[in-house]
């Protein structure tokens, strides 16, 4: 038995839609992950108290860290909480820096993303750059202990 050629144009037209829709589907999803993961949402300068900076990850170690910026906010009304920037760091020497500067103001530089990897961090806010560093207020001076003098 022969193929005629008419039996196999719908086979042709059948195997070229399949190659089309799976080419596009795949450009659909790489154009996704691309603006997902790697497209920098926006960046900024956010100023606080550091509060701390960890190596941590399962499978993947990363660098996170916490900063404590002034003011109080809340997402429930009646509540109160302080500003927390949780983020992510993505070089090795700067997070090193951070790690040594606990507690004192700084101004980092971020990037934000719309999603996290876990290769880069927990956070979708990644730090790529120190600004300023200086120490944190202690308050009030405490004023020195002087000697008593007997009274006469």
């Amino acid at each position: 038995m022969m193929e005629t050629i008419e039996s196999r144009k719908p086979h042709r037209r059948w195997r070229k839609f399949k190659i089309i829709f799976f080419s596009a589907l795949v450009v659909v999803l790489a154009v996704f992950v691309w603006i997902r993961f790697y497209f920098p949402y926006g960046e900024g300068v956010k100023t606080g108290q550091l509060n701390f900076v960890v190596r941590k990850g399962v499978v993947f170690k990363t660098y996170e860290g916490k900063l404590i910026q002034t003011g109080f906010w809340s997402a429930k009304a009646g509540a109160v909480q302080s500003n927390e920037f949780n983020f992510s760091i993505a070089d090795k020497e700067i997070a090193e820096q951070l790690m040594n500067a606990g507690g004192q103001v700084v101004e980092l530089h971020y990037t934000e993303y719309f999603g996290a990897l876990p290769w880069r961090g927990f956070s979708k806010y990644v730090v790529d750059k120190i600004v300023n560093m200086e120490p944190a207020e202690t308050g009030a001076e405490i004023p020195p202990v002087l000697p008593e003098v007997p009274a006469e």
